[in-house]
């Protein structure tokens, strides 16, 4: 593999330490914590304990922040010759495997540690699984191997959703396995979408991802489906299961019917990966708000003013 002298690369402290937060890829860290936070505040019916919300949300950016590290290490290869990644801390030399290794797993001891004490041992044991079955199932088996490779490794990235549920009750609900599901369903338009964009680099490195094996217009038809099975998935939340109310719903509704629309619209145009692009980022931020949704929905003010208002019409 790519092994070049670290000294070369860094000239200070502060380089070093910049190399080893790349490696923990931390623009996808956010939208795994904002999953976390909707789901704890539901659990909580929004009064989450703040020291607990603090401690559960550093457990998990430890546990993400190890996970990405192990897979910038294991996929070092694939990300030198791919030119979105190229200059990722590994391939670069900036970082020796070695070395990513031992912070990777500092890393995880540390999110285990921190959850089991100030959480519970169900928290810190689903956060370790989330690592395992990133870098197990996913990285290893499933990445270079199948077409199915990002929708069966979303479990991954739907775990956090439970770890803030847990943490907060202990256990493991419905609702809790409502919104890993509404992740899970959720991750395949968001990433097929990025993989429309940059199929070319995929195709290059020999990774299976669908655009690259069954062409666009395939692509786009799975993308049209799990949109729609993902909107329907989030207002199960309202009904049957009752766990959120009508400020939920309106977002939810709002946010799906968006969602539907720019699905439709890269249905339209599988080619156009402008659209495709569209589509990538209006998913991320469809996740972010639509938790947002979670959290105000549950909050007792929002309670106190949805029946003062009822009264008012009344």
């Amino acid at each position: 593999m790519i092994e070049t002298n670290v000294s070369r690369h860094h000239e200070t402290f502060l380089q070093v330490i910049q190399s080893y937060y790349q490696l923990t890829k931390p623009r996808i860290i956010p939208l795994l914590l904002i999953t976390t936070a909707g789901s704890m505040w539901i659990a909580a019916k929004g009064e989450v304990d703040p020291l607990l919300l603090l401690v559960t949300l550093i457990g998990g950016t430890l546990a993400a922040a190890s996970a990405q590290t192990i897979n910038c290490i294991y996929d070092r290869d694939i990300d030198y010759d791919m030119e979105r990644t190229r200059h990722r801390p590994m391939p670069a030399g900036k970082v020796q495997p070695r070395d990513a290794l031992i912070f990777a797993l500092a890393l995880a001891v540390l999110s285990f540690t921190l959850l089991a004490v100030f959480a519970n041992l169900l928290a810190a044991v689903l956060a370790f699984s989330g690592i395992v079955f990133y870098v197990l199932v996913y990285t290893h088996w499933l990445k270079r191997h199948s077409t199915q490779n990002i929708v069966i490794g979303g479990a991954a990235g739907a775990i956090p959703a439970l770890v803030g549920w847990a943490a907060v009750t202990d256990t493991l609900s419905w609702a809790a396995w409502l919104i890993f599901a509404i992740v899970f369903l959720w991750t395949p338009p968001h990433f097929w979408a990025l993989a429309l964009m940059i199929k070319d680099d995929y195709a290059k490195v020999g990774i299976p991802m669908l655009p690259v094996i069954e062409g666009a217009t395939a692509t786009v038809k799975q993308i049209w489906y799990y949109t729609l099975v993902t909107v329907t998935a989030t207002l199960l939340l309202v009904y049957p299961l009752h766990a959120s109310g009508v400020v939920y719903a309106a977002v939810a509704v709002s946010l799906g019917g968006l969602f539907i629309h720019k699905s439709w619209r890269l249905l339209q145009n599988p080619e156009d990966r402008t659209v495709a692009r569209e589509l990538f980022l209006y998913s991320i931020s469809y996740m972010m708000l639509l938790c947002l949704g979670m959290v105000v929905d549950s909050l007792p003010i929002t309670h106190h003013l949805i029946s003062a208002a009822i009264k008012l019409i009344a």
